[in-house]
Parts: structure tokens; sequence; C-alpha cells
């Protein structure tokens, strides 16, 4: 194929995304989730069969996958990799200062902020702050590219994380956060120490979206003191 088709391939493949309502799905199945029609349409506040057109085409062009339960129908990002091009295109894009014009809207933005998943790893200042730490305590190398070290094996083998390579999936890549603007941590790793956190309680889902609590055993992570104190909830 010439260069020049490969370019038409890849404009039209990103036409799919030059969509508000079609971005707005995107950007809420960031949760990992398997979302139904009706669900989105609200998110997007777009009628139904609006909603359905969009969802046809995402499926159509790779980006969404379908899970069918019997008569209903849900969808869902097509893989760990598409969320990543999405969170990354959203931190690429320039951002408006929003003003939050209630004590709720203001909370919501800073636990949004604060720690949240990106599909399935962590992000927000908790995620980058991760990423830092494991980087100061020589646990990852980014001379080229991002790598875990001998100690950042044994870091993981510590924690009882065991990460072979799965099929599909990097071991480890580095993620730019939408909200930070620095690497987070994705890939088979971030999903692992993400499923970690959430089982031993280090943070919790806040109901209604991506943001986490994060609770005063995230020390185990060994992440600065200072980073911790800001990032545990104020009492």
């Amino acid at each position: 194929m010439s260069m020049q088709a490969e370019g038409q391939e890849l404009a039209a493949w990103a036409r799919m995304l030059a969509d508000g309502t079609r971005a707005t799905v995107c950007l809420a199945l960031l949760d990992g989730r398997a979302w139904t029609a009706t669900e989105l349409a609200r998110v997007a506040q777009v009628s139904r069969p609006t909603i359905s057109e969009h969802l046809n085409l995402l499926v159509e062009g790779g980006l969404l996958t379908e899970v069918r339960q019997g008569r209903h129908r849900y969808v869902k990002l097509a893989g760990p990799d598409t969320a990543e091009l999405i969170e990354g295109l959203a931190a690429l894009a320039p951002r408006r200062t929003e003003v939050a014009n209630s004590l709720s809207a203001v909370s919501k933005r800073d636990a949004f902020a604060r720690a949240r998943t990106c599909y399935d790893h962590l992000a927000g200042k908790l995620g980058v702050a991760l990423a830092d730490a494991m980087t100061d305590r020589g646990l990852l190398d980014w001379s080229e590219g991002i790598a875990l070290t001998p100690a950042g094996l044994a870091w993981l083998a510590d924690l009882g994380i065991e990460v072979g390579p799965k099929r599909g999936r990097a071991v480890l890549r580095s993620c730019l956060d939408v909200t930070e603007r620095r690497p987070h941590i994705a890939g088979a790793v971030g999903a692992a120490l993400c499923g970690h956190a959430l089982q031993h309680g280090w943070v919790s889902h806040i109901p209604g979206g991506r943001a986490l609590k994060v609770t005063g055993s995230v020390r185990e992570l060994g992440l600065p003191v200072g980073v911790v104190r800001e990032l545990l909830p104020r009492v």
C-alpha cells in the first residue's frame, strides 16, 4: 500500500473521532465498563436513534466492540490500546478553564483530578505520582521508552503481582494523563497495579464516575510522604 493510500485510511479512521457525540461516547467508556445505547444517549444528550447511528459507526471502525446478553446490546472500548489512544488525544487537546458553580461540582472536579481509573489502570495525580515514585526508587527505566528494572520486577513480586506477556497487550506502557499532562503507567503492569490497589483497599470507586477515593493504606505503594498527604481524603 502506498503512503498516500495509508494517509487516506488514517484520515478516514480519524474522522470517526471528529464528532462531539462520538468523542463523548469514547470518553465515557474510559471507565472500562460496557454501556447500553440508552445510557450513552443520556450522557451525550442525543436521541436513541442518533446514538445508535454513532455506535454502529464506531463498532464498524473498530474503536468499540459489542457485547450481547440476551436481547440487550452493550458496547465498550475495543481494548486497552484504544483507551490509551483516547486518553492521550484528550490530554493533547487544548483545555478550557471550566468554572465550577457549586460545591458539588468542585468536589467532583477535584476528585477526578486526584485519582481515577483510565480504563483499567490508575490515573490522575495518584497515577502520575506512582510513576514518579517508581522512577525515583529505580523501579522504572525511561532511557529507551519505559521498562521495569530488576528492582521493579522484585518489587512487584513482593506485592504478589505476577505480570507475564499477554496476547495483544504490552507488558508496560506509558499513557499521557489527561489532567496532569504527564505520563502514568498503563499496559499489563498498570492494570495489575490498579487491580491490586482496589483489591487491597488502597483505593475505592466513588459512585457515578471514574474517580477513586484514596485511603491511608496507599502508603504501601511507597509514594513520597508529601504526595500521600495531598492525596488522602480531607477529614
